[in-house]
């Protein structure tokens, strides 16, 4: 069969091929850019690597640090304190010390935010000493790395455009190559990256340096795609620019990333701080207006007392790739998913492995001109923090890797809190309800055997008990708070979200909302939390980044168990007291309103309409950035919209041409090595008579396949 085919192909196995830089007198200008390999070696977490760039003294950010882990554990301390006396009126039982403990956890976690945000607060009032040094002029490339995986095309290419507009309006764009690398597996969309790579290229001229890889086999995702640029291209470009699909950066930000890396040498990751933009529905505005009000004053704050051990966040960053290609090369954890296997929260533990080779990782929260868009929906978010979930408890096995900074493993421990949180929350919880059931229908053993002088009288301390709740209430919504006063003297946030008045109604509006939404969200990450430590791998899927509707009984599928809950509390609270309703409120509420909230919060027409009576807006909204409307007005017809791969190529023979060129160089198959799905593929081509069958008969794994290989696309061109 094989022999076959090499005589009626003209292309055979053993045919010339195009290279990556193409072939010489080519019409058309190569997918990638002349290969320049660089080294890199898997790393090891238990022990250092022995050569580590020896940095210039820096000063380390001691009283800053001071101050936001001194307040939190001081305001730990004292809230326990108050907790163990409200409970210590009589002996205390083995349930109370276990509702003291998970008191403890769980309000250390808001009060680390509570004295993050008072710095930050602080800090932000005198920010100049966050922005980026000047340097006189760019000398060295830098990559823009676009990683896509089944993305629309329009969205992609728009975006690109954008940036690369703007970079040319700045003078600095001979310092930037761009490079779109697929790791999609639907061959329609594949093909109509590659279409849509030529649209762009042919709008922005011959002499574009936007290229394109596509990887028939994404192995370790998103980190793996880039490493696999690193290692193919990395030695070419001293910087790299990672993006993310939805990603957009001002012309202006890219640069002053790049000079910032070049006028510090110990450099290793630079991270801005992207604001949400383009977001219609009721759930994503919430998130937009709060990441634009509070995310500035959180990350300042981060900023601030990490200082030059800060973290990365996977996208909008600017690296240095000798330092990330030397010290950043992923192992593989042993075992298998969900703990084993590739590591998913792959951003944090390269921030780890830079910073502990002697590179920095700081944030510049202040530069502006980062943007990036979120999820649209309850469930859609809920989708992606089963994945985040994963990754970031695989990082229980890292946290204790040798030669880390501490600060290092605090953000590893902050991220792994980020999900325990909420099954931790959810346990004290319940073992409140336990103790008032308890109190309300046992009968108290007043005196226990050996007759002590003091009964066991089981009771709360009122008082103190309203009083640490008005303390917890105090403690959670104050980042909140000073996020809202900073808006009101920052005079561009303050007229982007429609005045004074309207950035408070917004704020006020947010908190009520995020507070009904809370407990639905705990029952999804404790539930997510049960699937990984039961063995469960989240997979990979691709996010939806537009409407966010989804059928009613899906949304009652999700969400019926959240209500039955919140009836199941409602009821035994009432049993016991209306006093324990009323303190549960809150979370019983929002129980009850799942279905209705995680149906409204998909819906754009109830973000719209929120936007028309001027809550929840931001200055990008109200005025958009040029980048982000020069990307929403090329969206429509940015790119081809996706077709069927095979037809597209038999169908379109100067196409099918160019594809053949965007292909890199196979390697040389050895005897032997027979892959199953080519052998398929190749009988199903060889039987087919025309292009319809083919379509018919091939799956999606084996038409990657043969999109991929030059033989046998010669076998679909020959087909009626």
């Amino acid at each position: 069969m094989t022999s076959t085919m090499a005589q009626r192909s003209p292309v055979s196995d053993k045919a010339p091929l195009a290279r990556d830089a193409g072939d010489a007198g080519s019409p058309y200008p190569a997918a990638m850019p002349p290969a320049a390999p660089l080294a890199m070696p898997t790393q090891r977490f238990d022990q250092v690597p022995p050569l580590r760039h020896r940095p210039a003294p820096a000063a380390t950010p001691v009283f800053a640090r001071i101050f936001v882990f001194g307040m939190a554990v001081a305001l730990t301390a004292f809230g326990t304190w108050q907790m163990y006396e409200v409970v210590a009126l009589s002996q205390v039982t083995t349930l109370e010390w276990l509702l003291v403990i998970l008191f403890a956890v769980n309000f250390s976690w808001i009060a680390l935010a509570f004295s993050n945000a008072w710095l930050g607060f602080a800090a932000s009032l005198a920010a100049s000493w966050l922005r980026p040094p000047p340097v006189d002029a760019l000398d060295v490339k830098t990559a823009l790395l676009m990683p896509v995986y089944n993305e629309e095309p329009s969205r992609i290419i728009a975006a690109l455009q954008a940036m690369l507009e703007s970079l040319i309006a700045t003078g600095e764009a001979r310092h930037f190559d761009c490079f779109i690398l697929s790791d999609s597996t639907d061959p329609d969309i594949f093909i109509a990256e590659e279409r849509a790579l030529l649209h762009l290229r042919a709008r922005l001229g011959p002499h574009a340096r936007v290229y394109y890889r596509h990887r028939a086999l994404n192995r370790a995702r998103k980190a793996g795609n880039i490493a696999d640029f690193v290692e193919g291209w990395g030695a070419a470009y001293p910087h790299m620019i990672v993006l993310d699909a939805d990603s957009l950066m001002e012309g202006q930000t890219l640069v002053a990333m790049a000079r910032a890396m070049a006028a510090d040498p110990d450099a290793g990751i630079i991270q801005t701080l992207p604001l949400i933009i383009n977001r219609n529905t009721m759930f994503a505005r919430l998130q937009q207006f709060a990441a634009r009000v509070y995310g500035p004053l959180i990350a300042t704050g981060l900023a601030t007392w990490s200082g030059r051990d800060g973290n990365y966040w996977g996208h909008n960053a600017i690296i240095r790739t000798a330092a990330f290609a030397a010290y950043c090369g992923l192992p593989a954890l042993p075992g298998k998913a969900p703990f084993g296997g590739h590591v998913l929260s792959h951003d944090f533990v390269e921030a780890a492995l830079i910073r502990r080779a002697g590179y920095s990782v700081t944030m510049l929260p202040h530069l502006g001109g980062s943007y990036e868009e979120s999820p649209p929906s309850l469930i859609d978010i809920a989708l992606r923090d089963r994945r985040w979930a994963q990754g970031n408890l695989q990082h229980m096995r890292i946290v204790g890797a040798r030669g880390l900074a501490w600060p290092t493993r605090q953000h590893f421990i902050t991220g792994i809190m980020a999900y325990l949180a909420s099954p931790l929350w959810l346990a004290q919880l319940l073992i409140g309800v336990m103790l008032a059931l308890q109190a309300h229908f046992i009968r108290p053993e007043y005196f226990a055997p050996g007759f002590p002088l003091y009964p066991t009288w089981p009771r709360f301390d009122p008082v103190r008990a309203l009083h640490l709740f008005e303390m917890t209430m105090a403690v959670l919504l104050t980042p909140k708070f000073l996020g809202l006063v900073l808006g009101t003297f920052d005079k561009t946030v303050r007229r982007g979200a429609g005045g004074m008045v309207g950035l408070w109604a917004s704020g006020l509006f947010e908190i009520l909302l995020s507070a009904l939404l809370s407990p639905i969200m705990m029952l999804i990450q404790t539930g997510s939390v049960m699937q990984i430590l039961r063995g469960r791998d989240s997979g990979w899927n691709p996010q939806r980044r537009g409407d966010g509707t989804l059928a009613l009984r899906d949304i009652i599928g999700r969400h019926r168990g959240h209500v039955a809950l919140g009836l199941l509390t409602l009821g035994a609270g009432w049993l016991i007291s209306p006093a324990l309703v009323a303190w549960m409120s809150p979370t019983i509420l929002g129980l009850l309103l799942a279905i209705p909230l995680s149906w409204a919060s998909g819906q754009a027409s109830i973000g719209l309409g929120l936007r028309r009576i001027g809550l929840l807006q931001t200055p990008e909204e109200r005025s958009p950035p040029t980048v982000v409307q020069r990307a929403n007005d090329l969206t429509p017809a940015a790119a081809p919209h996706p077709d069927e791969a095979l037809r597209v190529i038999h169908g379109d023979a100067a196409f099918a041409r160019q594809h053949e060129m965007l292909l890199p160089q196979a390697r040389p198959r050895q005897r032997g090595d027979i892959s199953a799905d080519r052998a398929l593929a190749i009988a199903k081509l060889t039987e087919a008579a025309t292009i319809d069958e083919a379509c018919a008969w091939l799956n999606r794994r084996e038409i990657t396949l043969i999109l991929h290989d030059r033989a046998l696309l010669a076998l679909v061109a020959r087909l009626a």
